[in-house]
């Protein structure tokens, strides 16, 4: 093992944070090459800096000027220079400040610093490879986005255990419980303790669903009471959608606020993004931040060495423009208001929803899926028959929806304009008359 992961690991010895790292995480570190000397040289390199592969001309980057012709307010450097590995410094800073601000129950809470990853999808395939072996259990909701099958089961030949998302129309807590409980009494740390882990995405996709502030916090006590039982216990918030909540009871701030210091024995991780918070799907740029009790700031570092080393090893660093873009927004007076009116737009297109769905009955067999946030909603058809009730919508009416196991039909309602829902779902729902 390489003597920098021998460091790292004998930094976090002792702790839940390192007993949940897979062999791989073990041995990963953050090498002190290239990447390092010229960091250093950037501080001490007065002259000349011969360190990285980076054409320069009269200091700044080489580039064409058909291409920095399209971006404006942006300097040569803040376009094409390489981004640090980590993610631009002024960045993480500033995504940690609106998390405090989007996410008041952290405050005075130690977390580390978010770390810059090449949007959530690579986020929590690195977590994947950090804290998941071939045959460890993940528990996931039945209702789960796809790719996370693709993750955890096809890269890291990981089991996938899930659990029934809904008891009546509510989130299923006892579920949730019973599937992490049982795969504790299954997993083993190296160390001979016992270990599960869990993703839980709110707002959910493919439901739309969030939990109610009493949910939420039931979610947290019955994690963090397996916790306190000696479980080494993962979980991963995927807040991809963070922030669009539409309804007063739902609980509008991350789980990982209540985790991040609920126990030693719980190490909980929020990846989120600019992808779906700033409306800038194509920018990829995601952010993972580490928070457990007791955790001080060494622990977190080298928890941020060995993330740092594995997207060094997977993507070298994220879209340098992506990031300068984002840092301007974040720094711009009207960036608040602006969030905010696409927030309003969607909220409106919630509403409009709820109202069609209120004029419409449905027959026996189908049912609308309990949601209030996010982008989605989903139909359930008991006896099956979505791919058939998905494939009619498509090629006799024009309209484009999403199949899940032919029993579920996902309406991506943020993607249709406000003026159209009305008639999107009257098409949706005389096509489920004629199937069902």
């Amino acid at each position: 093992m390489n003597p920098l992961a021998k460091e790292l690991n004998e930094t976090l010895a002792g702790s839940a944070m390192f007993e949940l790292l897979s062999p791989y995480g073990r041995r990963f570190y953050f090498p002190k090459g290239i990447i390092t000397q010229a960091a250093e040289a950037k501080q001490h390199a007065h002259r000349f800096d011969a360190t990285v592969g980076l054409a320069v001309k009269d200091g700044q980057p080489l580039h064409l000027e058909e291409i920095a012709s399209h971006f404006s307010g942006l300097s040569p450097g803040e376009l094409f220079s390489y981004a640090p590995t980590p993610g631009d410094p002024r960045l993480r800073e500033r995504w940690r400040d609106e998390m405090l601000r989007k996410t008041p129950t952290l405050a005075g809470k130690a977390i580390s610093q978010p770390l810059v990853v090449p949007g959530l999808t690579a986020g929590i395939s690195i977590l994947a490879d950090l804290f998941f072996d071939t045959g460890d259990e993940v528990v996931i909701p039945d209702m789960f986005w796809g790719n996370y099958r693709l993750i955890f089961e096809g890269r890291k030949q990981s089991t996938v255990k899930r659990f029934s998302f809904y008891y009546s129309d509510a989130f299923n807590l006892d579920a949730m419980e019973q599937a992490v409980r049982e795969s504790a009494a299954d997993g083993r740390t190296p160390e001979g303790n016992s270990k599960a882990a869990i993703v839980l995405n709110f707002p959910n996709n493919p439901t739309g669903y969030s939990p109610t502030v009493s949910e939420a916090a039931e979610i947290c006590r019955r994690l963090t009471a397996i916790a306190s039982e000696g479980v080494r216990l993962l979980v991963i918030c995927d807040d991809a959608y963070f922030g669009l909540f539409y309804e007063q009871d739902t609980y509008r701030q991350s789980l990982f606020a209540e985790l991040a210091d609920a126990h030693p024995n719980l190490l909980a991780i929020k990846v989120d993004g600019a992808t779906k918070e700033d409306f800038v799907w194509g920018f990829r740029l995601g952010f993972v931040t580490f928070g457990c009790a007791g955790a001080d700031a060494g622990k977190y570092q080298a928890l941020e060495k060995k993330l740092g080393g594995a997207v060094r090893a997977a993507v070298s660093n994220s879209s340098r423009p992506a990031q300068s873009l984002l840092l301007k927004a974040l720094e711009t007076p009207t960036y608040p208001d602006e969030k905010q009116a696409a927030f309003e737009l969607l909220r409106e297109r919630y509403r409009a929803v709820r109202r069609v769905l209120e004029q419409h009955a449905l027959p026996r067999g189908v049912r609308v899926l309990p949601f209030n946030s996010g982008y989605f909603m989903t139909f359930e058809l008991e006896s099956g028959g979505a791919e058939n009730l998905r494939r009619k919508i498509l090629h006799e009416r024009g309209i484009g929806t999403i199949s899940i196991e032919d029993r579920y039909l996902r309406v991506a309602f943020a993607g249709v304009d406000l003026q159209h829902i009305e008639e999107l779902y009257s098409e949706i729902f005389a096509a489920i008359h004629e199937v069902c």
